[in-house]
């Protein structure tokens, strides 16, 4: 007997942007359930990890007719990360929460939520980590006699753990991408931005690795400056952000670039082509990030 499938999950197929800042009028078609933004300096980051409110407030007065109410459940239930490591050492008020914060100051709470509820889930995220973290063996959230949470990490040598305060950044910041990625109720939209700091560069095909295996369960935008992660990246999830000559934003696909596909094809990797100005589009350091005048190579 064939078993039921789960349902696919909603992603956003295009988008058009119109009058939003620097965006006067911008349309991206073929959106892939990964997708990666590059963009020369974050002035021109996109609006897509911070919508307003308006549009979806809007959406509710018309909360009967069922499409347009899922419309606005997929846009109001998203998650986006602007992780800051000092946030997620600290010692929070105890009890389980179920998503990670905005900055990570929860991420005891979360570790906690997913040891009582889903340590099924817990362990695949330390499997994951201990891939990356040489000696890890375990990750400790403890309630204290003042009713805050404790946030150890127990290398395998030692007997005893250290305080989260000690650990080093990279640890802190790939257990909190993983915390998001392997959420066992996640939102439909995540969006990451610059996951790349205080990371090793080696653990970075990694992570866009992990970034496209989360992606059967919900959509992920990612923002990033490393030519590292963009190695695990396909040309048709690559979007390269500009600015025109009259300061508006412009968008285009690494797969529409012409040469990117055939040498993919040879065996670059995405990273490579980016560092090597192959893209034509997006260096900041010829002409302003626009696109490279005709007989321009670097």
């Amino acid at each position: 007997m064939a078993t039921p499938q789960s349902p696919r999950p909603a992603r956003i197929e295009q988008l058009r942007v119109e009058n939003y800042r620097a965006l006067r009028s911008v349309e991206v078609k073929e959106i892939t359930p990964l997708t990666i933004l590059l963009a020369p300096t974050a002035a021109a980051s996109p609006p897509f990890l911070s919508p307003d409110r308006i549009a979806v407030n809007a959406l509710g007065q018309f909360a009967d007719h069922p499409r347009v109410a899922a419309l606005r459940d997929f846009i109001t239930d998203r998650y986006v990360s602007y992780l800051s490591i000092e946030d997620t050492r600290g010692q929070p008020e105890a009890g389980s929460h179920a998503r990670l914060s905005k900055t990570g100051d929860n991420l005891a709470n979360v570790i906690q939520s997913l040891r009582e509820r889903h340590p099924e889930r817990l362990e695949q995220i330390f499997e994951s980590l201990r891939r990356r973290v040489p000696r890890l063996e375990t990750v400790l959230a403890d309630a204290m006699a003042d009713g805050r949470l404790l946030l150890q990490i127990k290398d395998a040598p030692f007997d005893q753990p250290i305080l989260s305060r000690f650990a080093s950044d990279g640890t802190l910041r790939m257990l909190s991408y993983l915390t998001v990625l392997y959420d066992p109720d996640p939102p439909q939209l995540v969006g990451i931005d610059e996951p790349e700091n205080f990371l090793h560069p080696r653990l970075l095909p990694g992570l866009g690795e992990e970034c496209r295996k989360a992606t059967e369960h919900f959509q992920l935008l990612v923002t990033t400056h490393s030519p590292f992660f963009l190695d695990a990246a396909q040309p048709n999830e690559v979007r390269i952000l500009f600015r025109d000559e009259s300061g508006y934003t412009q968008t285009v696909r690494a797969a529409d670039v012409e040469g990117v596909q055939e040498f993919i094809e040879a065996g670059a990797t995405m990273g490579h082509l980016w560092l090597e100005g192959r893209f034509g589009v997006g260096d900041p350091l010829v002409n302003a990030g626009a696109p490279r005048p005709r007989g321009v190579l670097r």
